[in-house]
């Protein structure tokens, strides 16, 4: 049988029903991997949930064990430029070659399982599973998987990980999980397994309480940011910020993280407390001040408050829903002295578009709306019609393409900008209009 293209596995594996819908049943991809031999079985897992900062949380962990000299596979969605980032080995994507070959070796359990279900396997069952088939096949020593959505019933949960890690909780895809933050935290605490390490990042005390519950329902460890960990002290610098941590195993000051925000400060303690928790049960490598100083000055986090261009400066974030639209809006004001800054916003349909706005008015001059290429996106005109109502008619804009927009508020950080090179751009909304923008500027492939 001829080996499909790298193209025609990226166009069968859209076909197919989309990651944003969910099945609540893990029955097919439990069929899926038992035919693989249950390849998620053969290697530790440090498994991830929440609701923002997984994947800046995954790849800090992941930059911490490969430090500690452990090889890595990192599962993490969604995706800014290519779905092979979405795999990777040792920090890297897979090739195109190697995410080709690995579809074509479960092709045909695909279809055996399609046959015995109502409902055809989903694109991100068939790629968790691939993700574990690389895994296992690497092999690697550690796998840290970040779940799609939800905790419960994602596909990753198959998996049971040594160390559960759960960002922070808030609202989103409330049409799926629930409306307030104790019912989304239910069904997040679902990745917490019998005689895991859950670690949690600092949470509200309802969050709290739902997460410590499930963690003493199954006997496993628990660590809180706040309690058992946390940030010490915090520092803006160039660049980024001087942290001192304390973690599970001592304190660890002088620790440059080349990120913005508290956010990435509070998820640079939260993935050292995890990979601890996971060395301790191990009981292979250690981690030292020197490894951890190491590890965090080498982490990058696309898409994450990321700046692609200078004078004037272009700012890409992925933030899509109100509590990370906050947290970029607070750490732009910290790291950033815009004047003025220009939004160029792309939002999803099924977000709290309203919320976003809200979060992002107060430090936004204009904000042009526009669009990204998915059939999900938010019509340029409907979210101006929203921003409208939060920013008043007079600071908003209607540019539907994205590169046109882009270039639009190029124009307008020119000539607002109170000094030379003092204006600002920020392309935020959504992950997919960050990792288009971030395309169109070559921001490249890290």
């Amino acid at each position: 049988m001829t080996t499909p293209s790298y193209a025609e596995v990226s166009a069968r594996l859209q076909a197919r029903w989309p990651e944003h819908k969910i099945a609540p049943t893990l029955d097919r991809v439990r069929r899926l991997v038992e035919l693989l031999g249950d390849p998620q079985r053969s290697y530790p897992v440090i498994h991830l949930t929440g609701t923002n900062g997984k994947t800046s949380t995954a790849r800090m962990i992941d930059g911490l064990l490969r430090e500690a000299g452990l090889r890595t596979g990192r599962f993490t969605s969604p995706h800014l430029e290519t779905v092979r980032e979405r795999i990777t080995l040792d920090g890297e994507p897979i090739s195109e070659q190697r995410f080709t070959e690995a579809y074509a070796e479960l092709e045909p359990y695909l279809e055996l399982v399609d046959a015995q279900s109502d409902v055809p396997l989903s694109f991100f069952e068939v790629i968790t599973a691939m993700a574990f088939a690389v895994f296992a096949d690497a092999p690697v020593d550690v796998a840290i998987v970040e779940v799609g959505l939800g905790g419960t019933w994602d596909s990753t949960n198959v998996a049971d990980g040594t160390v559960a890690v759960v960002t922070p909780v808030a609202v989103d895809h409330s049409h799926l999980l629930g409306r307030e933050p104790v019912e989304i935290a239910a069904d997040k605490a679902g990745i917490i397994k019998p005689g895991a390490t859950a670690v949690m990042a600092l949470q509200t005390p309802e969050v709290f309480e739902v997460l410590m519950r499930r963690g003493a329902e199954v006997g496993a460890t628990i660590a809180r940011e706040g309690f058992e960990f946390g940030v010490l002290s915090r520092d803006v610098a160039v660049g980024g910020q001087l942290l001192t941590l304390r973690g599970l195993a001592g304190e660890y000051d002088e620790v440059f993280v080349p990120l913005h925000g508290e956010h990435q400060a509070r998820n640079a303690v939260t993935a050292l407390a995890a990979v601890e928790a996971f060395v301790g049960a191990n009981d292979e490598k250690q981690v030292d001040a020197d490894l951890v100083r190491r590890a965090f000055a080498g982490v990058s986090s696309p898409g994450r408050l990321e700046v692609v261009r200078r004078s004037p400066t272009i700012v890409l974030d992925a933030a899509h829903n109100p509590h990370g639209a906050q947290a970029t809006a607070d750490s732009v004001g910290e790291a950033f002295a815009f004047s003025p800054l220009v939004g160029v916003l792309g939002c999803m349909q099924d977000k709290d578009v309203y919320g976003v706005l809200e979060a992002f008015e107060p430090i936004m001059d204009t904000v042009v709306c526009t669009q990204n290429s998915t059939p999900r996106a938010m019509p340029a005109e409907e979210l101006a019609a929203e921003a409208a109502e939060v920013f008043g008619e007079d600071r908003v804009l209607v540019v539907p393409r994205l590169d046109d927009a882009i270039a639009e508020a190029v124009r307008l950080a020119e000539e607002k900008a109170t000094a030379l090179g003092s204006g600002g751009v920020l392309v935020t909304g959504s992950v997919i209009t960050a990792g288009e923008a971030r395309v169109l500027l070559g921001g490249g492939e890290r």
